[in-house]
């Protein structure tokens, strides 16, 4: 499990920053939070210089600087032009930065909005029930525990009733899951 306060790509809920809606989809359906409040990019550290005023590596998520992208970045920007910048290499997470890689060569963005896979008041999820019960709670469109992939579509209703139960009368907990869990809005 990542180390800190910022999901870094391993328990994250990603989704596409060029979206003017996405920033409001995702405080409203998962994160139950305040709307204004923006979300962090990640990016491939090759093009860091391409989209933001940012000459050094920011791995860790810890830094704001200006965005000064030519592709527009609503979900990411903050009011002010800002935003808090996740630098990603190859070296350091080969697994997120190839999905970059493919986000870039699918769209020409090289960028994604990463925030931390929980909802409004839980930890970020740690076990496979968790990524689950969060998940089928949430508007999430997709999860991806390691190499396996699961549409909302494919959700049995029943689950959600269990999901809203389980939240009500317990802590989710099951087995550790591996560090390479992404959700996609």
């Amino acid at each position: 499990m990542e180390f800190g306060p910022r999901a870094l790509g391993a328990r994250s809920i990603l989704a596409d920053p060029r979206c003017p809606e996405m920033r409001d989809q995702i405080n409203a359906l998962v994160k139950m939070r305040e709307a204004f409040r923006p979300f962090a990019p990640a990016v491939l550290e090759s093009k860091t210089r391409d989209h933001f005023e940012l000459d050094h590596p920011s791995p860790f998520m810890l830094e704001t600087c200006q965005v000064i992208s030519s592709i527009d970045l609503p979900a990411i920007r903050h009011v002010d032009g800002s935003a808090r910048v996740q630098t990603v290499h190859p070296r350091g997470n080969p697994r997120f930065a190839a999905l970059l890689q493919e986000f870039d060569r699918r769209t020409g963005c090289p960028i994604l909005l990463n925030t931390s896979f929980n909802m409004q008041g839980e930890p970020i999820v740690c076990t496979v029930v968790d990524a689950l019960m969060c998940f089928v709670r949430s508007n999430i469109d997709v999860l991806v525990v390691e190499d396996f992939i699961l549409e909302r579509s494919g959700i049995p209703p029943l689950w959600a009733v269990q999901a809203e139960q389980r939240a009500e009368t317990s802590d989710a907990s099951g087995e550790p899951i591996g560090h390479l869990v992404y959700t996609l809005l």
